[in-house]
């Protein structure tokens, strides 16, 4: 079991790295997606930096257990939020924020599984 927890988590920390990168690197179309919820564009870098923080956590979590369920849930509220976002303003956009949350939820369970 800890080895799917494993891959879950890595899966999750590479997703959210990617998701933050593209934020970082103001990619047209994340950036447009991010500012049509209402994010000031100046506010960007903090959603990276979330997510980087995230992601760092989910991995080290696989050595501290506590650790990565904490990184895990706030992952999980970070994407529900995004969702959330989108869905308010009836945008299309909500379905990649929706999936990551399902994939951070499913990275908690398996951590407080395998602790």
């Amino acid at each position: 079991m800890f080895v799917a927890t494993v891959i879950v988590s890595v899966l999750l920390a590479l997703v959210a790295l990617g998701s933050a990168g593209a934020k970082l690197a103001k990619h047209p179309k994340v950036i447009e997606s991010v500012t049509a919820v209402g994010v000031p564009a100046n506010r960007v870098p903090i959603l990276a930096m979330l997510e980087i923080a995230g992601a760092v956590g989910v991995i080290l979590g696989l050595w501290v257990a506590p650790l990565g369920i904490a990184a895990g849930i706030g992952l999980v509220l970070y994407f529900i939020g995004a969702t959330a976002a989108h869905v308010r303003l009836h945008d299309n956009e909500y379905q990649p924020p929706a999936v990551l949350a399902l994939l951070a939820a499913v990275a908690v369970v398996l951590r407080i599984v395998t602790m």
